[in-house]
């Protein structure tokens, strides 16, 4: 008869993946100056520590929008239409990365990369195959697209036309989060002043013309899957979201004409309690950061609206299956958090791109929770927790010491130039690395109850996409009228040498069937490249 192994106490002090050492047993005098009018207030009032909205979801269920996007346009849309088939309330968009780094299929650089991490974009034909059937005014779409983000709207944009849906009936949203790619994503091209104008640009067109439209997803969530802590991806995703606000403000923009728009993505990691904890510190942060520094009118652009994406850096290539737990958790935090949509992991995505029974399970795991587990009925219920509210406060404490110390810095953009911010990531990734190589915090199936794997299956992006991705574009380029797409790049060429807003342009570009990697090569040509070096 097999031995039961006894699970070992915790001998020592238990300390947070943030630093913060948790005590055994929490009470009132762990509250400090908590004040519950101040701190906590009622949902859907400030400072929104208690969620957004006064019933949460027994009103209006989160969004349940899965990431996908892999091989071609076809094979994505296919793809998209299984996810809605089955219950997804709001599409993803994962992008290839020579697309996010604005480079055409045919391009040297993108040799390899094809449809590899996404779907490979290259020209509006393309996007119209996407979306092909997909009623784009009742579909929230949302791009995860930053360097290259105006023109993957405009194309959006353009398709949406050509379904007879009005740009005032679309809605979703578009990354288009500059700052953190120097921070922990790499995807940039342009120097850091250029990007933020092209940010700026969109902030202003949208609020004209796309008024439904969120203008950025301001992410924590790759800043954490770089290694940072949940502190660190709370502070440095609001000191950029600071920063964004003030060159819109500076370029003079009215802050509550575009403030609403403004949307947040996070990272939902294993450690349940601080997770939640973060999520409602997050909107506590915002609110004031708003209201004290930006002294906003309106209501809403005090109000954080968040997606929630649970951690690809928690899956682990050995025993898959152990990550619909790790997701489960995860997603738990992300709506015991106040989640405004939500994206589930596949079990697989350790080894690839998601097969469609992980991508299945991983709705089924929303559906779950929203159906059957009970945690919809009530808002906000760990409130008051001293536990949580410890927390919560802790993790305020903790960004705002970040805060002072970035002004202290010389600012956010400083701090990125400088290599600092990214400095501080990498100490906390080594950290956490070096603690799971020690077994000092236990990895399941990794560093503890390990087992001989059978191979899972693992999906695969046909061989043959890449010449044939290329076959379309010479097709599109041969075909085109080349004296329209010489005067639309020479005009967007003129208005990015000057101060003209460059969205407009970049519509007109699109229409002309110019492609990604033609007008990111433009945008080079005037502003050049960023090098941290």
């Amino acid at each position: 008869m097999a031995r039961s192994r006894k699970s070992p106490d915790k001998q020592g002090p238990v300390i947070s993946t943030s630093g913060f050492e948790i005590k055994p047993v929490y009470g009132p005098e762990d509250l400090g100056d908590f004040d519950p009018a101040r701190d906590l207030g009622e949902p859907g009032k400030p400072p929104y520590t208690r969620g957004l909205y006064p019933t949460m979801y027994r009103g209006r269920r989160w969004t349940m929008r899965q990431y996908a996007g892999f091989g071609d346009a076809a094979k994505t849309n296919r793809r998209f239409k299984y996810l809605l088939d089955h219950g997804q309330t709001g599409l993803s968009v994962a992008f290839d990365l020579p697309t996010q780094m604005g480079f055409d299929s045919t391009h040297a650089m993108a040799s390899g990369e094809v449809g590899k991490v996404g779907v490979a974009i290259d020209t509006i034909e393309d996007m119209r195959v996407l979306f092909n059937e997909i009623p784009l005014e009742t579909v929230s779409t949302s791009m995860t697209i930053n360097s290259t983000a105006s023109i993957l709207l405009a194309m959006y944009l353009v398709v949406a036309e050509e379904q007879n849906v009005r740009w005032t009936e679309v809605s979703g949203t578009v990354q288009n989060d500059l700052l953190k790619e120097y921070i922990a994503r790499g995807t940039y091209i342009y120097p850091i002043r250029p990007s933020l104008r092209i940010t700026t640009d969109l902030f202003s067109f949208c609020k004209d013309h796309v008024p439904s439209w969120n203008t950025i997803s301001i992410s924590g969530y790759h800043i954490r899957e770089a290694g940072s802590t949940a502190v660190q991806e709370l502070a440095f995703t609001l000191a950029n979201a600071r920063e964004y606000v003030r060159a819109a403000v500076d370029r003079g923009l009215d802050v509550d004409s575009f403030a609403p728009r403004l949307s947040f993505f996070f990272n939902a990691h294993s450690n349940l309690f601080e997770e939640v904890a973060k999520f409602r510190a997050a909107r506590r942060i915002w609110y004031r950061i708003m209201t004290e520094d930006f002294k906003v009118r309106d209501p809403n652009s005090a109000r954080l609206r968040f997606h929630t994406q649970t951690a690809g850096s928690t899956l682990t290539a050995q025993q898959p299956v152990n990550n619909v737990v790790r997701t489960t958790v995860e997603a738990l935090a992300a709506v015991l958090g106040g989640t405004q949509s939500l994206h589930t992991n596949g079990m697989d995505e350790a080894l690839g791109l998601p097969t469609e029974e992980a991508a299945r399970v991983a709705l089924r795991t929303q559906q779950i929770l929203a159906e059957e587990s009970g945690v919809t009925d009530t808002v906000d219920p760990l409130a008051g927790s001293y536990y949580v509210e410890s927390l919560t406060d802790q993790l305020e404490t903790g960004a705002r010491d970040y805060f002072e110390e970035i002004q202290r810095r010389g600012g956010m953009i400083a701090c990125i130039e400088t290599g600092w911010i990214q400095d501080e990531i990498h100490r906390a990734a080594l950290k956490m690395q070096l603690e799971v190589e020690r077994g000092e915090r236990v990895v399941v199936g990794v560093n503890r109850y390990q087992i001989e794997d059978d191979d899972p299956a693992v999906f695969t992006v046909d061989p043959e996409l890449e010449p044939q991705q290329k076959r379309r574009l010479e097709e599109v380029k041969s075909q085109r009228d080349s004296s329209g797409v010489k005067t639309a790049l020479s005009a967007l060429e003129t208005a990015a040498s000057g101060e003209e807003n460059l969205i407009p342009l970049i519509v007109e570009a699109v229409r002309a069937r110019t492609s990604v990697g033609e007008i990111s090569d433009i945008l080079r040509k005037v502003f050049g490249t960023f090098d941290r070096h």
